[in-house]
């Protein structure tokens, strides 16, 4: 059986500070467009919140795959199907976002 503890719990600080880090960011966006900064001043911060969110995404794949696949797989049969499908959902949307 698949264990239900979550495979980012060991680095679920760490996750929390970074979004937190990432919502200010995006609050510190909302109010340049609040102050009519310039465009490519502001696209500059967007850019800066979106690789911040990449980066806890991919914190958190890393931690799905090293744990809730691999626990799986070692299961086999159709959990370990189901969650390599589910991986691979994962991994084609931040592809195409």
């Amino acid at each position: 059986m698949v264990s239900a503890v979550n495979g980012y719990t060991a680095s679920k600080e760490d996750l929390l500070k970074r979004l937190r880090r990432a919502e200010g960011q995006v609050r510190g966006i909302a109010r340049m467009v609040e102050e009519d900064k310039y465009c490519i001043d502001i696209l500059t911060q967007v850019s800066a919140a979106t690789k911040a969110l990449e980066s806890v995404a991919l914190s958190l794949l890393a931690d799905h795959l090293s744990h809730c696949v691999a626990e799986a797989s070692a299961e086999g049969g159709a959990v370990a199907e189901e969650k390599i499908r589910e991986a691979n959902e994962a991994i084609a949307r931040m592809v195409r976002s």
